[in-house]
């Protein structure tokens, strides 16, 4: 098990950047596949990125080519960089890992409390 904590989240104009970070507890971090997952009022929580164990990124189509996401496993740490927001991005972001991943939340068994991402228009 980790425990995760997110930060970073804030109000942003469109068209502008957030970073956001999970910092993790436990010292398997590395193993673990991480996920960043947003839940907008009155939607279901989707997959916004996510990062495997070895290093590889997949992205929500919404997403790519303004997001990346990386870790530092030295820190504990995954990132979430996000450009060129947009209002639809507005949501609640939530840092996940599990040790199978994938592009679902079951695959995740570790949340953190979720950070507010508000951008307006």
């Amino acid at each position: 098990q980790v425990q995760l904590r997110e930060s970073g989240g804030g109000l942003v104009q469109a068209g502008g950047s957030l970073r956001l970070s999970c910092a993790a507890s436990g010292r398997t971090f590395s193993n673990y596949h991480m996920g960043w997952f947003r839940q907008a009022p009155g939607k279901e929580r989707e997959l916004v990125a996510r990062l495997t164990s070895a290093g590889s990124t997949y992205y929500a189509e919404t997403v790519k080519g303004r997001f990346t996401v990386s870790r530092d496993n030295a820190k504990n740490t995954v990132y979430l960089q996000m450009n060129s927001l947009k209002s639809e991005d507005t949501a609640v972001y939530y840092c996940a890992a599990g040790t199978y991943g994938g592009p679902y939340s079951y695959g995740y068994n570790n949340w953190g409390q979720g950070t507010q991402v508000t951008v307006s228009s």
